[in-house]
């Protein structure tokens, strides 16, 4: 069995370690999934673009009709309180609100208290030996439902396509949609083609990940293009380079798809020349956007 990490979490209003935390078995998210999430970097102890997860997730609560229980100010004092618990180093913050406890039944049931949840743990971070190389990737239909614009904590169909490429061997799984890229199982996925970074347009197909905008204003500052369109699964298949963007990944390059590699001439099978620029581009936006 895995260990749960030794750290402090926050739960409805009190703090307490992590292996202690307790909810209702009728929490609706345990029953349902009835949920959202994020996940947010920390960088040496700040907290990296922290008013766009908050965006993100009063986007997500009001879609599934959930009132945020804490405030902007709240929320930022419970994620700096658990990340200086658990001290010095990287980490990934992660907050949880569900719809709380109630009898079991599909409706929404009104007046009820939302749960909190929320711990933060030292990171994982990509190795410089992955980075170097790329990782592998496979392709699969994208099964999920059709709500992938909120960040739910009903992560099934998420789990399933995840646990393909981990069958495979490999880091991600590529999904597509009636013949078109959407995401993969937890990353948005990026080509590029003739120099310019290309990514999905936001529907309610896709999550619009925290990277999305900000990769744009990384291409800005390079002075690569970018541009945000349908993607046919053939130009994925033909791409110069494909990259993944994620909170835990940051970006990182794909070298293999489906057992081929990625690429074309001397660069194929190897991270290509936008991934790299956006990689350090990226380490620069670190240190310059938590808070």
């Amino acid at each position: 069995m895995t260990a749960l990490p030794a750290v402090p979490c926050y739960l409805n209003g009190e703090y307490q370690p992590l292996a202690a935390a307790r909810i209702s078995p009728m929490d609706r998210g345990f029953i349902f999934g009835d949920g959202a999430y994020e996940m947010v970097p920390v960088y040496a102890g700040r907290l990296f673009r922290f008013e766009e997860h908050m965006e993100r997730l009063d986007r997500s609560l009001a879609k599934l009709r959930i009132d945020n229980p804490l405030s902007r100010a709240e929320w930022l004092d419970v994620g700096r309180r658990l990340v200086q618990e658990v001290g010095a180093g990287d980490q990934w913050w992660y907050l949880q609100v569900t719809r709380g406890v109630a009898p079991r039944d599909h409706v929404m049931p009104a007046g009820i208290t939302p749960t909190v949840f929320s711990y933060s743990a030292p990171s994982r971070p990509v190795s410089a030996e992955i980075r170097h190389h790329g990782v592998a990737c496979v392709s699969a239909r994208d099964f999920r439902w059709e709500r992938g614009d909120i960040k739910s904590t009903s992560l099934l169909g998420n789990v399933l396509a995840r646990q393909i490429s981990a069958d495979e061997g490999a880091v991600e799984t590529i999904m597509f949609r009636d013949g078109h890229l959407t995401e993969a199982s937890a990353s948005n996925v990026w080509i590029v083609k003739e120099g310019a970074l290309l990514g999905v347009p936001k529907s309610e197909q896709v999550l619009e990940g925290i990277r999305v905008e900000l990769l744009k204003e990384l291409c800005e500052d390079c002075g690569i293009g970018y541009n945000l369109r349908p993607i046919s699964e053939a130009e994925v298949f033909a791409a110069d380079e494909i990259i993944l963007s994620s909170a835990t990944k940051e970006v990182l390059a794909v070298t293999t798809l489906d057992h081929e590699p990625v690429g074309h001439g001397a660069l194929r099978g190897k991270p290509g020349p936008v991934y790299g620029r956006l990689y350090e581009a990226y380490q620069t936006a670190k240190a310059t956007q938590s808070i």
